[in-house]
């Protein structure tokens, strides 16, 4: 018989490290709002999620819905593909960050089509470009300062 982990523990991950915390983690506030116009990477971006123990509380294809949910669940994470059905990531940043203050942002975006920089203050806290590896996305989780392009 399999044991249940006892409640406000984690388990480690796949790679025996545990997913770092998000603020208020364990539940109380470690929810992510997924935001890509494409549902395969909707569909990529809430696996990875959840194999490192972040509850996916709402997904958006664009930046309209995505505002719209940002409103409604304040979520504390946000990640993002750069390819949105409407509008543009740094639409999505700017608003973001205006609607709910101290939201950590995680972009994905092709290493081929990297998007263009930001202004200081605008841009993600962490640009992870594809293809990348899991490793990578587990420490764009970890909550530290703004991390360089990843690939």
């Amino acid at each position: 018989m399999r044991r249940r982990p006892r409640p406000g523990t984690r388990r480690p991950g796949p790679t025996g490290r545990q997913a770092p915390p998000l603020r208020g983690s364990e539940g109380s506030g470690s929810a992510a709002l997924v935001v890509a116009a494409d549902e395969e990477m909707r569909i990529l971006l809430r696996g990875l999620l959840q194999l490192h123990r972040v509850r996916v509380d709402a997904e958006a294809e664009g930046v309209t819905e995505a505002l719209r949910l940002l409103r409604e669940r304040r979520p504390p994470l946000v990640v993002a593909d750069t390819h949105l059905s409407d509008g543009t990531p740094n639409d999505l940043l700017t608003a973001a960050r205006t609607i709910v203050p101290g939201v950590r942002v995680i972009l994905v975006a092709p290493a081929s089509r990297p998007p263009p920089p930001t202004a200081a203050g605008v841009g993600p806290d962490v640009l992870l470009l594809r293809p990348f590896r899991i490793q990578q996305f587990a420490d764009a989780l970890a909550p530290n300062d703004r991390s360089s392009p990843s690939g």
